[in-house]
């Protein structure tokens, strides 16, 4: 593949990588990363069977916390086969369109699981301000629209990728930086003109996630005003860790590893390869290992429905 340049339609594969530096304990890492696919897919399908057979749980917060659990299965199984056979049957090469194809879903998940996130804070002013309207503002089929709505805007911004990569011709040496297909790694291979690409990327990051978190702010701010309205400091803490704690963990987890990977892909060229593919693992596998135990822990519908299945007993 060396310097001529070779259109995408040629279908010139990809080669992936492990972690640099750790190609002889690749099976060790294999280990780590399969222990955080299991906790990710256990955990999300555990909270989605006990929403389904908990009636308490059939309410707005609950059907947002299934399709945010839907989502971060969707994440797993995304990377999953990648990863597998780069780490665990060294089987490096990914076709063009396999890779396309990859790059779509990881990064429209991504977008979905903001919008979800921005909806849910939604869910929880309106829950906070004004409870004994609750049922009336976010009824079923305005849960359902809000749904489609992230699900629309996501697949719309994410779409185009694939088509403004395919366009460009590849003259380097297809080799990426991870075990699975990213927007970022993949923009820095073709050798002609990004600008289009880049202005695109740039817009789609800022209209979704920059808005999406600053209206995520604003919501807390809002929910912030609430709570300080009631008039005890015990009722202030309770609602403020009954309503808001879990899915204030659940957006930090989302954006602190995103705004990670994306200083270091801008600032942090010069940083060893490896910091750049730590970001990226962190980004991609924590949010979908750790939201599970985070709503398991602090809803206690869920704890105890999870203890009567792994433990046969009831729990308080």
């Amino acid at each position: 593949m060396g310097g001529n340049p070779h259109n995408s339609s040629e279908l010139l594969p990809f080669t992936l990588t492990g972690l640099p530096g750790l190609e002889t304990s690749q099976h060790w890492v294999f280990l780590l990363l399969g222990t955080l696919y299991t906790v990710s897919i256990v955990g999300n399908g555990l909270t989605l069977f006990i929403i389904k057979e908990e009636q308490s749980l059939h309410q707005p917060m609950y059907y947002f916390l299934s399709l945010l659990s839907v989502n971060d299965l969707a994440v797993s199984f995304s990377t999953l086969p990648t990863v597998l056979a780069t780490f665990c049957f060294h089987l490096q090469k990914i076709s063009f369109d396999s890779c396309m194809a990859q790059m779509f879903f990881i990064h429209l998940f991504s977008f979905i699981e903001s919008g979800i996130l921005l909806v849910m804070s939604f869910d929880r002013y309106v829950a906070i301000y004004n409870p004994l309207r609750y049922a009336t503002v976010l009824t079923g089929s305005r849960v359902v629209c809000m749904g489609v709505a992230v699900i629309t805007r996501s697949f719309c911004m994410v779409f185009p990728l694939p088509f403004l990569l395919k366009r460009l011709p590849f003259c380097k040496a297809n080799v990426l930086s991870h075990a699975y297909c990213l927007h970022p790694d993949l923009i820095h291979l073709p050798c002609g003109d990004i600008t289009i690409n880049n202005i695109f990327g740039q817009f789609i990051v800022i209209s979704s996630f920059g808005l999406d978190s600053a209206f995520i702010l604003l919501s807390y701010v809002l929910i912030l005003r609430s709570v300080l309205a009631i008039a005890s400091w015990e009722e202030r803490l309770k609602t403020l860790s009954t309503c808001v704690q879990s899915h204030l963990c659940a957006v930090l987890m989302f954006y602190v590893p995103m705004v990670g990977v994306s200083m270091v892909a801008r600032y942090g060229r010069r940083a060893p390869q490896y910091v750049h593919t730590l970001m990226s693992l962190i980004y991609l596998f924590v949010p979908p290992m750790l939201n599970p135990i985070i709503y398991s822990i602090k809803t206690k519908e869920i704890r105890r429905r999870l203890c009567k299945i792994l433990l046969g007993t009831k729990f308080k």
